[in-house]
């Protein structure tokens, strides 16, 4: 193959990349399902168990039991103490969620949507983010924000942007996105106990979906490694990375891609920052090629950011160029037609193999 060159050559600017890991591969003998809603329900409700400083804020959470159902009895459980309903206002409470974890408490803020966030992100950002590192290390702040990111089903530009690579951009900030029952209650609880400030970013139109799921990952003390990514299908032809909804997108296109002989890898990213880019890095080896696929929109996307990983660290292993499937540049149409070719099909991703695999003409020869 054209692109490799020996290692000899490439060992000094490699060895920082790990191999990737098979742990997460597959889920584990699993004879259960379990939706999406329910896997975040529980994974709130057994970490307010298992610890008192773990209290939920937001609107509607508490009374409604939230907008999507998530919080669903967790205020008869826990107290109007540990389920705080707030008023309409994002700035307000997101900043008392960020005061309580400067004095040791665990909060988590949902938000109804991440695009309301934009009313607090000044506290997310200057007040969450950044106290570590201005303090040298003195004030530690545990707090998660949660809620749906991303489009959902005609609701409008206002209420359907992507902010995986807004949040992502920010150091401080750990990113996590799930895809299954699985990644929700692993991620979540790995959120829960984590230190430092997490954006947990949830998909509305998953929250029904069910998945399979293991006794290990029923298991109270289940939890799954920030920062690790997860291979939902290998393959040997194309790598395809994506998340949250855009994972089973992908792997519906690798199941189409298989019918025409092409092997496609399907990365589930789970986490955004940290970005598992050992993994990535290690798949693209492998199949020499790449595609990306978020919702998201294109310009400095977290498409972007992987494919400057795999150009800066594997560049000489690529023989196509890397492709990337993203929203596309505008705001969320409200028009149902409009909607759908402004977000990635699993069409979209097929052609993208397909051309990085030389199996279709060119974008370029057919403009």
């Amino acid at each position: 193959m054209w692109g490799v060159v020996s290692q000899k050559v490439l060992g000094q600017s490699l060895q920082h990349l790990r191999p990737a890991a098979s742990a997460w591969r597959g889920f584990a003998s699993a004879t259960k399902e379990m939706n999406v809603r329910d896997a975040l329900n529980s994974a709130l409700d057994e970490e307010m168990s298992a610890d008192p400083k773990v209290f939920l804020m937001g609107e509607e959470v508490g009374e409604y039991q939230g907008a999507y159902k998530i919080t669903k009895g967790l205020l008869d459980k826990y107290g109007p103490e540990r389920v705080l309903d707030t008023p309409i206002t994002e700035a307000g409470f997101t900043g008392i969620g960020v005061g309580a974890a400067y004095y040791g408490l665990k909060p988590i803020v949902e938000f109804m949507t991440f695009n309301f966030s934009m009313q607090a992100i000044d506290h997310i950002i200057n007040s969450a983010a950044k106290s570590n590192y201005m303090s040298a290390g003195q004030i530690s702040v545990p707090i998660v924000f949660r809620g749906p990111n991303g489009a959902a089903a005609g609701v409008g530009a206002q209420h359907s942007q992507c902010y995986a690579a807004w949040y992502a951009s920010c150091p401080g900030l750990k990113v996590l996105s799930p895809y299954s029952s699985e990644d929700a209650r692993g991620l979540l609880k790995a959120a829960i106990r984590d230190p430092d400030p997490v954006v947990f970013l949830e998909n509305e139109l998953l929250y029904g979906e069910s998945f399979p799921v293991s006794d290990e990952v029923l298991d109270s003390s289940f939890c799954l490694p920030i920062g690790k990514a997860k291979i939902e299908r290998e393959g040997k032809d194309v790598t395809i990375t994506a998340f949250s909804k855009m994972v089973g997108y992908a792997l519906k296109a690798a199941e189409t891609l298989e019918k025409e002989g092409i092997s496609a890898e399907v990365i589930n990213l789970r986490s955004i920052r940290p970005l598992d880019r050992a993994t990535i890095n290690s798949s693209v080896r492998k199949t020499n090629r790449l595609v990306t696929v978020e919702e998201g929109f294109p310009q400095h996307g977290v498409g972007a950011e992987i494919c400057t990983s795999v150009v800066e660290d594997s560049f000489a292993y690529l023989d196509a160029p890397v492709e990337r499937i993203s929203g596309v540049d505008v705001p969320m149409p409200y028009a149902a037609n409009l909607e759908r070719m402004a977000v990635p099909q699993v069409e979209d991703i097929v052609r993208a193999a397909k051309r990085a695999c030389y199996r279709s003409v060119p974008m370029a020869a057919t403009a």
